[in-house]
């Protein structure tokens, strides 16, 4: 299944149990609205589908697995409203996972910025490799984590997401990830991150569904106000994105 977006994709399919969900964007993986909305809408499917056992999501390219949100689109708002719309994107993605039965894995093959580092943490199990270095850079460019905090903050601890949100300029290295639980594994190829996660997969797959789905809920436990707050941080962005400081530092960055 392929749902063409413009300049992007995002496409599943399932063989053995295991359902492969991949997104593309030129602009390195970028998060377009577009791209979120078949992104979420792939995710239910797979929820929902009883073929699938266990998610495995990536991105396509060797390069940067996401860029965040697209500076296309964040450069074109000019209301609050629409910015509350572009971010519920976001909210809506890692809602999806959250209330997903299924355990979802995610391939890490590169940078990963922003948004990205929110659906990273959104996953149940995130494998990588040595090139995967991740930076929240929201701050820099006049808006914050908001919507993404909670699932990254979920995954690391109060105290490694501060130091990722406020050092917004600032790469973090793949090792820092694994040592505060973002990456669950780091790998020096490609070819021995996909091995790992074909085996897990496989395993996975051959599990009994209902356990999975259970200890998903406990994994997830006190997040169900995420329905709610998700979409209130994507209105405090939203709000933020129209400022003067915003539009001229995103202006600044699309520049460079």
């Amino acid at each position: 299944m392929i749902s063409q977006v413009k300049e992007g994709y995002v496409k599943s399919e399932v063989h053995k149990g295991v359902a492969t969900i991949e997104f593309f964007h030129p602009q390195s993986n970028s998060l377009p609205a577009s791209i979120l909305e078949e992104l979420g809408k792939e995710i239910h499917w797979a929820a929902h589908d009883d073929e699938t056992q266990v998610i495995i999501l990536q991105s396509a390219g060797d390069k940067a697995f996401c860029a965040g949100a697209s500076f296309e689109e964040l450069s074109s708002i000019r209301t609050a409203e629409q910015g509350l719309t572009f971010f519920s994107g976001f909210a809506h993605v890692i809602n999806e996972m959250r209330k997903c039965p299924k355990l979802i894995i995610g391939r890490i093959q590169g940078k990963c910025v922003g948004g990205g580092v929110g659906v990273a943490a959104a996953t149940d199990y995130c494998i990588a490799t040595e090139k995967a270095e991740i930076r929240l850079s929201e701050l820099s460019i006049g808006i914050g984590p908001f919507v993404v905090g909670p699932a990254v903050e979920r995954k690391i601890g109060l105290s490694a997401f501060s130091q990722l949100a406020i050092d917004a300029t600032l790469w973090r290295s793949p090792d820092w990830a694994k040592r505060k639980g973002l990456f669950a594994e780091v790998h020096d190829t490609m070819e021995n991150m996909d091995e790992s996660i074909r085996r897990l997969a496989t395993t996975l797959s051959h599990s009994h569904p209902a356990a999975m789905s259970e200890l998903k809920k406990i994994l997830w436990k006190g997040t169900e106000h995420w329905d709610t707050l998700l979409f209130e941080r994507a209105a405090i962005s939203g709000k933020l994105v129209v400022s003067e400081f915003s539009r001229n530092a995103i202006a600044k960055f699309k520049q460079k």
